[in-house]
């Protein structure tokens, strides 16, 4: 067996010599082997290193320039859309204002500048769908804030003609109005004129002797108020058409008075005609005569006559069937002490309607009759107040008194509480107020905050 095995041996030996020396001419051995193989990695990746980061960072500016544009055209299409919008919106103003008035032209160029601008963003859109961006973002989007800066104001520019047309248009309407306004006065002024003249008294037909309440003075003393009334407003018409200052006079009949609202100087008018009309009013023949009267049963009966015989007839008529009564002398009285010589001249050019009366006759005018109406009324009211049993009595608030809502009504009701700076007092009486029994009707004051340096 050991010759056998001999050969074997030495034929290893041989194949692990021949490795040996293999190993020994490439120069790698078998103990650094690993280590230089692992060196030979390093050199490789600290050589390819460098390369890699390079690449990095190219690719990330690359990619951030991309997005950047990306949205710079993104921006410009969002600009242009808004533009073409406000393009659109301003064209379909153009449109509605073109309506009314209608014009045909206008019309026809707003629908073509819609038109257009539905072409351009249909372009748009398929530009973005197709991201075919090949625009400046910068110019497009400078193009657009000029288009749209222009589209608002060409809407503003319809809302101004718009709006312009609407103030015609209202400004035409008040005319209207006014004209109506106008229209209207004159007719209420012509059926109060014919209601003053015709003498109607409502409230008070089929009324006797024995059913007078005071609710029957109530009534009659309006109808006398709205007379008096009528007959200032006439007044100061004609001052105004003679060019009167209004305010002088008011100041005139009523000095040191502050007024709430300036149209509340027709108050003094009021006052200084009552004043006037009333005065004496609680003698029996509102010292027009010194007839001396019955007993007070027939003076009772008396007067009722006289308040039946007048209450409906025609002032003007009665005068002229009865120029010498008592009546005719009490509207010749009162008429000379109202209306003063320098004011029929100023307002009239003349003297013709005083120098009637003077001589015992009536003048046919307009304002006269207007007179004589107002003058009926207050004579019937005095005929009323001596029917009653006892008379009724009359009474006035001096200036500079408290107000009392008992006896007083006041004329200024529109002026709020809080506008008063000091509790105010009566500046004046406009009409006075009446006592019948028990019962009390209120006089009319006007209320005024007293002036600094006035006396009460």
């Amino acid at each position: 067996m050991d010759p056998v095995s001999t050969p074997k041996k030495n034929k290893l030996a041989r194949t692990f010599a021949k490795v040996v020396h293999i190993r020994a001419l490439s120069g790698i051995s078998p103990v650094d082997k690993i280590q230089k193989v692992k060196s030979q990695e390093k050199i490789v990746k600290l050589d390819q290193k460098p390369k890699s980061t390079k690449t990095l960072s190219q690719a990330f500016v690359s990619t951030t320039n991309e997005e950047l544009k990306n949205r710079k055209s993104m921006e410009a299409i969002a600009a242009s859309l808004f533009a073409g919008v406000s393009s659109i919106k301003a064209s379909y103003a153009q449109m509605q204002y073109a309506q009314s008035p209608y014009d045909a032209g206008e019309i026809q160029a707003a629908d073509k500048l819609v038109v257009s601008q539905f072409k351009s963003l249909s372009e748009l859109k398929q530009s973005f769908l197709k991201k075919q961006f090949d625009f400046s973002p910068e110019k497009t989007m400078g193009s657009a804030e000029i288009l749209e800066q222009k589209s608002l104001l060409k809407t503003y520019e319809m809302m101004i003609k718009k709006l312009e047309s609407q103030h015609r248009l209202k400004d035409s309407e008040v005319e209207f109005l006014k004209e109506k306004l106008l229209e209207s006065d004159k007719q209420n002024k012509s059926i109060e004129k014919q209601l003053n003249q015709s003498g109607q008294l409502y409230g008070l037909e089929n009324l006797h002797l024995s059913g007078l309440n005071p609710s029957h003075f109530t009534t009659f003393l309006r109808h006398t108020v709205k007379s008096i009334r009528s007959f200032v407003r006439l007044i100061i018409d004609e001052m105004k058409s003679a060019r009167w200052d209004i305010n002088a006079a008011a100041n005139t009949i009523t000095p040191d008075v502050v007024y709430s609202r300036p149209d509340h100087k027709c108050f003094a008018f009021e006052s200084f005609v009552c004043r006037e009309m009333f005065d004496a009013f609680h003698h029996p023949s509102f010292s027009i005569s010194n007839d001396s009267f019955p007993g007070k049963s027939r003076q009772r009966q008396l007067f009722w006559q006289k308040f039946m015989e007048l209450k409906s007839i025609k002032a003007k008529e009665y005068l002229s069937l009865n120029p010498e009564s008592v009546f005719a002398k009490f509207c010749r009285a009162k008429y000379l002490r109202l209306i003063h010589p320098k004011m029929e001249s100023s307002l009239f050019g003349n003297l013709n309607q005083r120098n009637l009366v003077n001589a015992g006759r009536f003048p046919d005018t307009p304002f006269f009759a207007s007179f004589a109406e107002m003058a009926k009324r207050v004579w019937v009211l005095h005929c009323l107040a001596f029917s009653f049993e006892p008379e009724a009595s009359i009474f006035q608030v001096s200036k500079g008194c408290r107000f009392s809502d008992v006896y007083m009504e006041s004329l200024a009701d529109d002026v709020s509480e809080n506008a008063w700076e000091s509790e105010p007092v009566v500046a004046f009486t406009v009409f006075p107020g009446f006592r019948i029994g028990k019962t009390v009707l209120q006089c009319q004051v006007y209320l005024s905050q007293v002036r600094n340096g006035s006396k009460s």
